[in-house]
């Protein structure tokens, strides 16, 4: 590394120095403070958590490499010290308080990395004005005898304060504060099975809600529809058989009619099956099934197909009712002239993206499931998230707009 290159990094290292050692004073001003309330009152503990978080944040910054953030500090009662005491987030931010201790070297490093070259030049300049008030390397200029010789010693220790020391000090100190402060691992791997167990929470409601509201939509559709047609049969049933006697033609039309009727209530009934589970993918499989969805759109769509190996039931109805109400919405909605569709098994996911060249605008509607008006794009978020899948919608004003939806098969 040159030298030129050692003192762009001075300025950078300087600034971070300079940085802590204000952080650390304000700290050590706030210490009797913190130390008398931070056990009694949640919110100085807390900030004492998100200052060592900003502390680890500036840490990886100056390094390049990310650090592993704190989680916040465990909700507390006020003068709940039990609590506080298993915070393990708390108990690494008190390491904190050791940065004090570095702030007197730090900022004298910093400060003659950033002024030492300066003000080397301005004495060397000005203490003619006024002599024996100016000083280098704490000497007293009297004379330019010691301005030629201090002068240029000062501007190396600068130089090497700046090039050699900060960087240095500053790399160490960064490393430090990541040492002390970073979580641990089993703190990780227990923030991880919080956010998991959240996530499921959060995503099992969802799904206990959208199953709700297909069940819902399946005992509208039977007592709309196949009831109503079971009914009207089996009065037209007895109704034939009261005239049967006095008017057998007029009794056997209404048998046909009633047959009508019959298979009417079959073909409703069939259409509800299908909403459940598809009778096309016990058939066809879900490739078949996708197909077919496709043909029948009326908009022409770009099936890009890859292979799909062995995929489980659910994550097979998952995908026919992700891309059936998916190519529906397009129709009625979108005002697209055309539909990409890819799906493709990627190792032991199932990919599908569905893109079309339409207004866009599409937005995820937390209502729909709640007012029974379909299941949209809110239902099939439900549907990906309770197999622990992800979807991901983009659809900016004036298209296109595309679903991206990623679906475990392990």
């Amino acid at each position: 590394m040159t030298w030129t290159q050692r003192l762009a990094r001075g300025g950078p290292a300087s600034g971070y120095l300079m940085i802590r050692y204000l952080k650390s004073m304000v700290l050590m001003a706030a210490t009797p403070i913190s130390l008398m309330l931070g056990w009694l009152i949640p919110g100085v503990t807390a900030g004492l958590v998100k200052l060592a978080n900003s502390e680890l944040y500036r840490a990886g910054k100056y390094l390049g490499k990310s650090s592993p953030q704190l989680p916040a500090a465990t909700p507390r009662g006020s003068g709940d010290l039990a609590t506080l005491a298993k915070d393990q987030s708390f108990k690494r931010s008190l390491w904190l308080y050791l940065g004090v201790v570095a702030m007197v070297p730090e900022m004298f490093v910093a400060v003659g990395a950033i002024f030492a070259v300066p003000s080397a030049v301005l004495t060397a300049v000005l203490w003619p004005v006024d002599p024996g008030n100016f000083t280098m390397l704490g000497v007293e200029i009297d004379s330019w005898w010691e301005v030629l010789w201090l002068a240029p010693l000062q501007i190396l220790v600068g130089l090497g304060l700046l090039g050699w020391v900060a960087p240095a000090l500053a790399r160490a100190h960064a490393k430090t504060v990541q040492r002390l402060l970073s979580p641990s691992a089993d703190q990780l791997e227990t923030e991880r099975l919080n956010r998991r167990v959240e996530e499921l929470t959060r995503t099992r409601a969802g799904a206990v809600d959208s199953h709700g509201a297909e069940l819902r939509r399946i005992e509208r559709d039977l007592h709309d529809g196949t009831q109503a047609q079971l009914v009207s049969l089996a009065m037209r049933i007895g109704v034939a058989k009261q005239v049967m006697a006095d008017d057998p033609e007029k009794a056997a039309k209404m048998l046909d009619d009633a047959r009508d009727g019959a298979e009417q209530a079959m073909h409703e009934l069939r259409g509800v099956l299908r909403t459940m589970y598809p009778p096309i993918l016990q058939d066809r499989g879900l490739a078949g099934a996708v197909s077919a969805l496709c043909a029948r759109c009326p908009l022409p769509v770009e099936l890009r197909m890859g292979e799909l190996g062995q995929v489980p039931a659910a994550v097979e109805a998952a995908a026919y009712f992700v891309v059936a109400e998916s190519l529906t919405n397009v129709t009625k909605h979108s005002a697209a002239g055309r539909v990409d569709l890819t799906m493709e098994r990627r190792g032991p996911e199932l990919y599908l993206e569905i893109t079309d060249d339409g207004i866009g605008g599409a937005r995820i509607n937390e209502q729909s499931d709640l007012l029974g008006r379909g299941s949209g794009l809110h239902g099939m978020l439900h549907r990906v998230q309770a197999i622990d899948g992800h979807l991901e919608l983009r659809s900016p004003i004036g298209g296109p707009t595309t679903i991206e939806v990623i679906l475990p098969c392990e």
